[in-house]
């Protein structure tokens, strides 16, 4: 069994930047093609960006963060990144990370994913 465990979460002043870790234990994550969600309060979770299993492998980015985030991985690490600039009071939301265990890789859909993490806060004021 796979463990996620994301950090690197916090409140940024907006046009400020964070670079979000999601950090693997249990088993190698280089077998999984990633990914990170949001989730603000009261809304569904939202696709954000997905990366292929191999290092500096494909990525799809949402339309909302496209040019502002940038997903990577270190499979040495263990580990799955998002850089996030420019960021916006809308991007507010606690964030997590998940691989995909089912369907296709680019998958958008929550229900494709397993072994989240807890998540991490991140809060973007005006």
């Amino acid at each position: 069994q796979m463990q996620l465990a994301e950090s690197g979460g916090g409140l940024v002043q907006a046009g400020g930047s964070l670079t979000l870790s999601c950090a693997a234990s249990g088993r190698t994550l280089s077998t999984y093609h990633m990914a990170w969600f949001r989730q603000a309060p009261g809304k569904e979770r939202e696709f954000v960006a997905t990366i292929a299993s191999w290092n500096g492998g494909r990525t799809v980015l949402a339309d909302s963060v496209k040019g502002r985030f940038t997903i990577s991985r270190d499979n040495a690490k263990n580990t799955v990144y998002l850089q996030m600039n420019s960021l916006k009071p809308e991007d507010t939301a606690v964030y997590h990370c998940a691989a995909l265990i089912r369907g296709l890789w680019g998958s958008r859909q929550a229900t494709s994913y397993g072994y989240w993490g807890q998540g991490t806060q991140v809060t973007v004021s005006s």
